[in-house]
């Protein structure tokens, strides 16, 4: 599992370092400065969230946690947040459909529980 963590972590912040590059110069003058700093905050929460993945999967090679299912559970809400909050901010800036932003506090729950469960593992 940790090796699947690893990969989607890194693959993550390659995705972010592209979408971010993205919203830099192509999305620059096409979308409000608004719709640009929404699209922003889901470039960096990903990539803070890549980066998370890719230490869950260090905690798990280590082996010096005994909080395996924890630290597994930490892993998957991670991924499941990048999908749901960033995914979600992406859509909204780029389609400006208002709904899909009630989508977004349910990642940022997801990253919350994620970074609890890193916790519940140190214990």
């Amino acid at each position: 599992m940790q090796s699947t963590f690893m990969l989607v972590g890194a693959l993550a912040g390659f995705v972010g370092v592209a979408l971010g590059a993205f919203g830099a110069h192509g999305l620059r003058g096409r979308l409000s400065p608004d719709m640009l700093a929404v699209f922003e905050t889901g470039v960096r929460y990903q990539m803070y969230h890549a980066l998370a993945l890719m230490l869950t999967a260090a905690i798990m090679m280590s082996g010096r946690l005994e909080g395996g299912r924890a630290i597994a559970a930490a892993g998957w809400l991670f991924i499941a947040g990048i999908v749901l909050f960033s995914g979600s901010l992406y859509l909204l800036a780029v389609t400006g459909v208002t709904v899909l932003g009630a989508i977004t506090p349910i990642g940022g729950v997801l990253f919350l529980l994620g970074w609890a469960c890193l916790a519940i593992a140190t214990l």
